[in-house]
């Protein structure tokens, strides 16, 4: 059994999907950013840096519990465990890890500055929306020239796709208009209809 530590956010909702995608059993503690309960102690145990998602395994190598925290550590502890979701021919196994770490390293940091100042910012900051507006349109772009003549960031879906669907699942917040993006619309309905993704989607909108 797994247990998953989360509250809404595409970080939280990529690993939900990664468990689904697997077929793994686990269990969601909703920890509430709101009440900062990612301050509380038995949560920095398991999460040092105070951040969701994490996971604890509690049979994780060698047969004891493993906590993991990082969203993209998460996917390929997940991905390593099971054999799913990763290739193992290390040409495109390497092409799986440069898309996450871009999901890890730009599009998740970018998106999140960007919904901070449109959504959540004490007062407007025109000049910083425009700033990460601008990189989060490049980034989208990027994707979308990836994705053509390709059904996947790296020929099959593995955790690369995986890692980005869920930011760019929100492209309504953050001004993506995909009939500029026609490849990257397609991608999105097509991770959007797998069913593992459905369920997990399904799970995440009951929960609120």
């Amino acid at each position: 059994m797994i247990d998953l530590y989360t509250w809404r956010s595409p970080n939280g909702d990529k690993v939900r999907i990664m468990l689904e995608e697997c077929e793994l059993d686990y269990s969601v503690r909703t920890i509430d950013l709101g009440r900062d309960e990612q301050r509380d102690p038995d949560f920095l145990a398991i999460s040092p840096n105070g951040k969701i998602p994490a996971i604890v395994d509690h049979d994780g190598p060698g047969g004891g519990p493993i906590s993991i925290f990082e969203s993209g550590a998460i996917l390929l502890y997940l991905a390593d465990m099971t054999g799913r979701l990763m290739p193992t021919e290390p040409r495109r196994r390497w092409q799986v890890v440069e898309w996450l770490m871009l999901q890890m390293s730009g599009i998740g940091p970018m998106f999140g500055q960007l919904g901070h100042f449109l959504y959540s910012a004490p007062e407007p900051a025109p000049t910083a929306v425009e700033r990460f507006s601008t990189e989060v349109q490049r980034l989208a772009s990027v994707l979308d020239r990836r994705l053509q003549g390709r059904d996947f960031l790296v020929d099959d879906y593995s955790i690369a796709d995986i890692a980005c669907f869920p930011f760019i699942a929100r492209h309504e917040r953050f001004g993506i208009d995909l009939d500029e993006l026609p490849e990257l619309g397609r991608w999105l309905d097509a991770i959007a209809a797998r069913p593992a993704v459905r369920r997990a989607v399904s799970a995440i909108d009951a929960a609120g």
